[in-house]
């Protein structure tokens, strides 16, 4: 059984503190990489792949990115407003979940990037989520292959998706690319305010509904000004 979530979260409230000097007056999500806003990279992906209502949350340099999406039709975006608070990574999804709706829905780091290989990655989340078994189902890069990725990963995948985090000392081979699916109901008992959304991937993890599926194509991490670059780079190489 596989869903196809019409609605999505994009986290775009972060203060993008390593990408400075280029976020001193401009939000990480506006950073341009091949021509276009990273934020329209994802929203253009989730256009895609069938999503017709996103909610963008909003805190740092607000007004630019709400000017920004003001005419975007496909996806229609609605802003969950965190100018007066921080919220992180899991409070602003709590805060937008009436907006978001009762099925499982698509979740996406504004700052993420990948090339698709032959078919789109969110329709391959899409086909794989299965409510009854998952939870939680992550878009998962190989460290080997992801360019301006130079971490130790961040989970080992089993066979069957099951995902398992990486202990302190580890080195794994999959590293969490910034796009999932998630079911509303993983934040029944969230807590409220600020935390982290990697509460919820732990509570998925412990009652085994945290699953993975290995992206195909090329992901990029850029979270530097150097790696914009490198982005940029890699998308022209792709269409050449």
């Amino acid at each position: 059984m596989s869903v196809k979530p019409t609605k999505a979260m994009v986290l775009a409230a972060g203060l993008g503190l390593r990408m400075r000097p280029l976020t001193e007056h401009l939000p990480k999500p506006l950073i341009a990489v091949a021509g276009r806003a990273l934020l329209d990279h994802v929203l253009d992906k989730l256009g895609d792949a069938g999503v017709t209502d996103a909610v963008v949350n909003v805190h740092y340099l607000p007004d630019q990115i709400i000017a920004h999406v003001a005419s975007r039709t496909c996806p229609h975006v609605t802003i969950s407003d965190e100018r007066n608070q921080v919220l992180g990574t899991g409070g602003g999804v709590v805060k937008a979940l009436p907006l978001l709706g009762p099925e499982p829905f698509f979740h996406v780091n504004s700052d993420t990037l990948w090339i698709d290989g032959v078919k789109s990655n969110l329709t391959r989340l899409a086909d794989t989520f299965d409510p009854q078994r998952m939870d939680i189902l992550l878009l998962m890069a190989p460290t080997a292959s992801s360019i301006g990725y130079g971490g130790r990963g961040d989970y080992s995948m089993q066979p069957d998706g099951c995902l398992r985090r990486r202990k302190e000392h580890q080195v794994v081979p999959f590293v969490y690319a910034g796009a999932a699916i998630m079911s509303p109901a993983i934040f029944a008992d969230a807590p409220r305010g600020e935390f982290s959304l990697t509460k919820m991937f732990d509570r998925a993890e412990e009652q085994e509904r945290l699953f993975g599926l290995r992206l195909d194509g090329v992901w990029m991490h850029v979270g530097t000004p150097d790696a914009v670059h490198e982005a940029e780079e890699a998308f022209l190489e792709s269409v050449a």
